[in-house]
């Protein structure tokens, strides 16, 4: 995808998050920032054409450029090219048709087994289906995905892995059958693909260090679709970003994606011992990265300025309506919302007020009011329906307009207990590391 101008939508990412995607990925993105209407429409079109002209997708690319200049008439080179894309097409599905033929057959499928070393020999001997014949169905498999077949191109590439005994090309299948299920939305089997990608990169032997890095960070990328279309997502993500060695490739090679590691951490409240974690990585970032969500976390765990937290949420709103992967709007009747973007304003309002009233004992209202964005009445409603449904010790002096912090000392019995629990993870995670150090030391040997 070409890099995006100056002139680029606030808070955008998908310069950055666009050269980690197979260009099919891209493009639910750009029909997003078409739908908001952050880009001119013309501009839309043309990336759009830019990413088809790298792909089989030309009567797509033709009907775009239709669009585009007002034109009855493709260009000549694109008649030319899908001319060329048929041809191609119908050579491929000749040279796949006898193991085709033999997948539809589902007696003679019975026959194979989790052997692959006996298939190969099965389909020799009584069906005359050798390597050739199974090269070209991954050929053919990837061609229909380049023409916009996920559908096909799944189900091959899926026949395809369980006859292949080449560990790279059956990892390259593996990764057109996850980019298929994602642009079909299987979120389910897109999940369970995952699993099976981070699987193989986190135990397989790279030529170097980089390329097992890179890996890494395509799989973050890629699973940025998931995890943001899953019920369980939010979860999900943090258990995947948050692991030592995904959370150094984050750092050292793309720190955008902190913005969704901090936002699924904000959304998600039973994930607060992660979230302190975090803060010492925003500390780390706060000055090599810029994002509004990260600066949003720094304002009130690092810098205790609530102003700037105040400000900031007004900035984490628009990104979050703003982004692919974030600002998924719902239709409510004759009304449209980003439910993430509510959740997200309501967290954030929680981490201010008790952050606030940690180091305040009395607070006047109209003061806090501000800083949650609300007006008075919104924000005494706000916080007595807290009191209500929270342990928060507080109670609000009407007559004076305040909110009264009643002291509450944890018991020393419990900090004992949060401290040993604390260093017992801690202790898992090393002697963790030491043995995957040692079995890695043992196997180079």
């Amino acid at each position: 995808m070409a890099v995006i101008g100056p002139n680029m939508a606030s808070y955008d990412l998908t310069p950055r998050v666009a050269p980690n995607l197979d260009r099919h990925l891209v493009f639910p993105m750009l029909e997003f920032l078409q739908e908001r209407q952050l880009y001119p429409d013309e501009q839309i079109l043309k990336w759009k054409i830019e990413l088809l002209n790298k792909t089989n997708m030309v009567d797509y690319a033709m009907d775009i450029h239709k669009n585009l200049y007002h034109t009855d008439d493709a260009p000549q080179d694109m008649v030319e090219r899908r001319a060329e894309v048929v041809a191609r097409l119908k050579s491929l599905e000749e040279a796949a048709a006898p193991l085709v033929a033999f997948l539809q057959n589902p007696n003679a499928v019975q026959e194979l087994r989790a052997d692959k070393q006996y298939n190969l020999q099965v389909l020799k001997e009584r069906y005359q289906i050798g390597p050739e014949q199974i090269e070209a169905l991954y050929q053919y498999a990837k061609f229909q995905f380049e023409c916009g077949n996920y559908s096909g191109a799944a189900d091959y590439l899926y026949q395809y892995r369980t006859l292949c005994t080449n560990s790279e090309r059956s990892l390259s299948a593996l990764w057109g059958k996850f980019a298929s299920e994602i642009l079909m939305q299987n979120w389910d089997i897109a999940l369970e693909e995952l699993n099976r990608l981070k699987e193989i990169i986190d135990s397989k032997s790279f030529s170097s260090p980089i390329n097992q890095v890179q890996s890494r960070i395509w799989l973050m990328h890629w699973s940025l679709f998931i995890f943001f279309n899953n019920d369980n997502g939010r979860t999900q993500i943090i258990d995947l970003f948050n692991q030592d060695k995904y959370l150094n490739a984050i750092q050292t090679s793309a720190p955008h994606l902190l913005r969704y590691l901090a936002t699924a951490l904000i959304v998600n409240k039973r994930r607060k011992p992660q979230l302190k974690e975090f803060i010492r990585v925003i500390q780390q970032e706060q000055y090599t990265y810029k994002d509004p969500i990260i600066e949003f976390l720094a304002c009130i765990f690092v810098n205790y300025d609530f102003d700037g937290a105040q400000k900031k949420m007004k900035e984490c709103e628009e990104a979050i309506v703003n982004d692919p992967f974030l600002g998924k709007h719902v239709e409510d009747g004759n009304f449209s919302t980003v439910p993430l973007r509510d959740e997200f304003l309501e967290n954030a309002r929680l981490f201010i007020f008790e952050t606030y009233c940690r180091i305040h004992s009395r607070i006047d209202m109209k003061v806090l009011a501000e800083k949650l964005n609300l007006n008075y009445e919104e924000a005494e409603r706000w916080i007595v329906n807290l009191i209500r449904t929270s342990k928060l010790d507080a109670k609000i002096d009407s007559e004076t307009g305040t909110v009264i912090m009643e002291p509450n000392e944890p018991n020393i019995h419990e900090q004992l207990i949060s401290h040993t629990k604390a260093l017992s993870g801690r202790t898992y995670k090393l002697v963790s590391q030491f043995l995957e150090h040692a079995q890695t030391q043992q196997t180079a040997r």
